[in-house]
């Protein structure tokens, strides 16, 4: 949240000209980087019309949350109103959606989307993005969670007419999503005078505030209610926007001869798998044809465990991308391709029959398999040579086979707390987009600790399992790997081995040995705990707690950062890998490491000028 005060107080402050600007500067403070110029103009005309409109309903006492961050996102409501209804007296919310929009009409045959004339694809209906944030806030804060009629949503339209956008209510409007235009002044203040009292809201605001939030649900476990069942996730914003149009893509392609490619873009934690799931999820249920590819061993195998335990049909959902060689053309109506960083140039490989050898890149064959490909991506998170999965590239890809791209960016965050600040602080760090490590301002949202010996990283992982936490350890593949177990064996090979301190290496390969879990399931397993995983087999989870041993394959001498080829122990750089190659795949190892745990990260480097750097850029919590 960036500013609370009474309506009364703010509409004052839009008179004075200052809010705004009070805005902006506790946004830099908070976010650490400048607020976007929509975000502004949006605070100097749309919060005005709000205040005002609460003023002369006669509420301007009730309390006014601009820029509300919803629990475990980095997602933020415009406005929430807190005050008490005027009926029981009980606390009440209202939900506030403020949009400067003068005209907007329902996407031809999917009213969930609309278009305006500012952008050139479909955008969310407004009443269903706050209907969602209304059911995001009931699902993850527990001041609410029992009393889903203490809350409401509303989209205000301050600038538009009836005329202008009233074919959007083709959605229906319920208590937790409605609209109101600038005509419908009037409906709308006996709206807010229905929901809130004319009494003070501060002490409601601080029961809001203080709702203890609930742990959020991880992809992981829960994964088979949501593709056999129901849905168990609420999307928000360019999520349900992903979502939404996909299944208007499979629509036009049912209905006639269509093909659609779609890229869904997004850091780690944004939500791109869950998206896959709800997709999979929907379709399965309708019977449409429709299948999930990735080119992680561990992220396929564990959903055919987890989602498809004891469906067997349900396990045959979930494919590799190099799956669909000898695929008919458009035999499938949709190809959801998850984790497409991880794409390959081709899927052909030692084992591959020569009369597959056609060089066809892979990107192209996933195109042909179905009417509707869908490839949902982080390009930060290409960590090994020959990956190649770029928006770009599939844009290329697409324009090569004539087909329309559609691309769908989520700028939301989820994973580390839902922490924007955390994830561009750790691109800061290890300076992926051109930036320079910064120091690392607490939001309130994730921990971030630094250790002093891989035993103080393990002892506080330790406490905070014991605390009831899920934890991993994991590190840059920097040791050797014991990859064959013999039966004489009592325990692990320990081959992360810090000076007196030594713990093996994740299970080699996809059976259970001395009591650890395999590879597909070292993240997920309660018995992953006390072996080091490495980044192909975290890549694509999460867990509570992230411990991460940087080893010394990066270190920062003086003023950059140094990667040092050589003590890389990944089998897959070679000798053909180019430096400059292997330094960006590095970062992108130690990033998708530091960007797993959703409570808090502890770092510890091997390295002592590292660790000292590590030490400048993080507070002593």
């Amino acid at each position: 949240m960036l500013f609370r005060e009474s309506a009364a107080s703010v509409a004052a402050r839009t008179l004075e000209g200052s809010l705004a600007l009070l805005l902006i500067e506790n946004f830099r403070h908070k976010h650490s980087h400048q607020p976007g110029g929509s975000e502004v103009r949006s605070w100097e005309r749309s919060l005005p019309a709000l205040a005002n409109a609460l003023v002369e309903a006669g509420l301007g006492d009730v309390e006014v949350m601009v820029e509300y961050g919803l629990p475990l996102t980095s997602k933020r409501a415009d406005a929430i109103l807190a005050g008490v209804r005027p009926t029981t007296g009980e606390p009440s919310y209202v939900v506030v959606e403020l949009k400067q929009w003068s005209e907007a009409h329902p996407e031809e045959e999917d009213p969930l989307l609309c278009r305006i004339d500012a952008y050139p694809h479909p955008v969310l209906n407004p009443i269903e993005q706050v209907r969602g944030y209304c059911e995001y806030l009931l699902s993850f804060n527990g001041a609410v969670e029992r009393t889903p009629e203490a809350v409401a949503g509303v989209a205000y339209l301050h600038n538009a007419t009836e005329f202008g956008v009233g074919s959007l209510r083709t959605v229906p409007e319920t208590l937790h999503g409605r609209m109101y235009t600038g005509d419908e002044r009037g409906a709308f203040l006996d709206f807010l005078r229905s929901r809130l009292a004319p009494k003070p809201g501060a002490e409601a605001a601080d029961v809001l505030l203080q709702g203890k939030v609930r742990p959020s649900k991880q992809l992981m476990s829960v994964a088979a209610a949501e593709v056999r069942e129901r849905e168990q996730f609420v999307l928000l914003d360019e999520q349900r926007l992903a979502y939404e149009l996909v299944m208007s893509a499979v629509r036009k392609a049912q209905r006639a001869n269509h093909k659609q490619v779609i890229v869904v873009t997004g850091g780690p934690g944004s939500g791109k798998s869950v998206i896959a799931m709800q997709l999979l999820g929907e379709l399965y249920r309708r019977g449409v044809p429709a299948l999930h590819a990735t080119g992680s061993q561990s992220f396929t195998k564990t959903m055919r465990k987890v989602a498809g335990a004891r469906k067997p049909e349900v396990q045959k959902l979930f494919k590799y991308f190099n799956s669909f060689m000898e695929a008919e053309p458009n035999d499938l109506d949709v190809l959801i391709c998850d984790e497409a960083h991880r794409l390959r140039i081709t899927s052909a490989n030692r084992y591959t029959k020569a009369a597959l050898r056609t060089g066809k890149p892979q990107v192209s064959e996933l195109i042909d398999a179905a009417r509707v490909p869908v490839f949902l991506l982080d390009q930060h998170q290409v960590v090994r040579p020959g990956e190649m999965g770029t928006e770009e590239q599939i844009r290329q890809a697409a324009a090569a086979h004539g087909l329309e791209c559609t691309v769908v960016d989520l700028d939301s965050q989820f994973r580390c707390g839902g922490s924007d600040a955390y994830v561009r602080w750790v691109a800061d760090l290890l300076g992926l987009e051109g930036e320079t490590p910064t120091l690392w301002e607490p939001d309130g949202k994730v921990e971030l600790r630094v250790a002093d010996s891989p035993q103080e990283l393990e002892d506080f992982l330790v406490a905070r399992r014991d605390e009831g936490y899920g934890a991993r350890m994991s590190a840059g593949y920097c040791w050797r790997w014991t990859t064959k177990i013999t039966p004489d064996m009592q325990a692990l090979p320990a081959d992360v081995v810090i000076g007196d301190w030594a713990r093996p290496w994740n299970v080699y390969g996809d059976r259970s040995v001395l009591g650890a879990p395999p590879a597909p399931l070292w993240a997920t397993d309660k018995a992953g705990f006390g072996q080091v995983g490495c980044v192909y087999t975290a890549q694509g989870f999460e867990y509570d707690w992230s411990g991460v041993i940087m080893g010394p394959d990066l270190v920062w001498r003086t003023d950059r950062w140094v990667v040092d080829r050589a003590a890389s122990k990944d089998p897959s750089f070679t000798k053909a890998t180019p430096d400059a190659h292997i330094d960006l795949l590095v970062r992108n190892t130690y990033k998708v490491l530091l960007t797993r745990g959703m409570v808090g990260t502890i770092i510890y480097s091997t390295d002592p000028e590292t660790r000292e750097k590590l030490r400048s850029l993080i507070p002593p919590a």
